[in-house]
C-alpha cells in the first residue's frame, strides 16, 4: 500500500517532534496515518515546515487554539509553512481520492484562521484538547466516522487499485490499464475524484517512492530524477537529504 514520507523537519529542529498513529483496520484503505506535530519547547527561532506533495488530504487541528482547524493539500510542488516558535497540531491524512467533500475549502498554505466551515472540526478539536496523542485516535476515527457518514470521505476503487499497485506502474497508460479505463476515462475520473490529472498523479507518486527506491527504478536516468526531484520539492535529492530528517 502507498507509504506517503514524512514531511521535511530539519535536522536542527530537536525541540520539534512529530508521530503518527495507524487507525483502525475498518477505516485503513481511507486513512494513512493520524499524527501529531508539536513543540517540546519554545524555539528560538520560528521554525519552518517543508511540506510535500503527496496527492493526500489532511484534516489539520490547532491544539494551541482550537477554533483553528482546516483541510489542506498540495498539487504538485512543496510549500513552506512558518509555524511560529510554539506549535501543537494534530491531524488526519487521508489516502489520495478519498476526500469528496467541498473542495473549494481545501487549502495549500498556512492555516491560521479560525474555521468557519460546516464541519466539527472544531468539536473535535476541543474533545482533543488537554489529551496525550495516544489517546487521541478514538475521536480522530470517530470524526472519520463522521465524514464517511455524510458522503465527506468515500471509498475510491480507482486510486485504492493505483495505490496497491504502484510498482507495477510505469507510465499513465499502465495506470490506465491498472483501473481498468482508457486514458480518457481515467483523465476525467481522477480529475473528478482527486483533482489530479494522470500525469500529475504519477509525477507525484514518483517522487514520493524516491525516497524508497533507486532512482532508475523509476526515471530514465539520473538528469530526469533531479529535474524531477528538484521541481517537487525545491531542492536536489543530496540536498535535501542533507537538511532533513527522511
Amino acid at each position: 500500500m502507498y507509504t506517503p514520507v514524512q514531511d521535511g523537519i530539519a535536522k536542527s529542529a530537536h525541540a520539534v517532534s512529530y508521530a503518527e498513529a495507524a487507525p483502525p483496520e475498518q477505516l485503513s484503505g481511507l486513512v494513512h496515518c493520524f499524527w501529531e506535530l508539536r513543540t517540546r519547547a519554545t524555539l528560538p527561532e520560528d521554525f519552518h515546515y517543508h511540506a510535500l506533495p503527496d496527492a493526500c488530504v489532511n484534516v489539520l487541528l490547532n491544539q494551541v487554539d482550537t477554533a483553528i482547524a482546516g483541510i489542506t493539500a498540495l498539487h504538485t510542488t512543496s510549500t513552506v509553512l512558518n509555524l511560529g516558535r510554539s506549535f501543537h497540531y494534530v491531524g488526519i491524512q487521508l489516502f489520495p481520492g478519498v476526500w469528496q467533500g467541498n473542495r473549494e475549502e481545501i487549502v495549500d498554505s498556512y492555516v491560521g484562521t479560525p474555521y468557519m466551515g460546516s464541519l466539527p472540526l472544531v468539536a473535535t478539536s476541543e474533545q482533543l484538547a488537554g489529551r496525550t496523542f495516544e489517546h487521541m485516535p478514538p475521536l480522530l476515527a470517530d470524526l472519520v466516522q463522521w465524514f464517511l457518514a455524510h458522503g465527506h470521505v468515500v471509498p475510491n476503487p480507482v486510486t485504492a487499485r493505483i495505490l496497491a499497485r504502484i510498482d507495477d506502474i510505469g507510465s499513465v497508460a499502465d495506470m490506465a490499464a491498472l483501473a481498468g479505463m482508457s486514458t480518457r476515462q481515467l483523465q476525467r475520473t481522477l480529475k473528478q475524484s482527486t483533482g489530479f490529472s494522470p500525469h500529475d498523479l504519477l509525477k507525484v507518486l514518483r517522487v514520493q517512492q524516491s525516497f524508497r527506491k533507486h532512482y532508475l527504478e523509476l526515471y530514465a536516468d539520473q538528469s530526469h530524477f533531479i529535474h524531477s526531484f528538484r521541481n517537487a520539492t525545491g531542492y536536489t535529492p543530496g540536498r535535501y537529504r542533507d537538511r532533513f530528517d527522511v
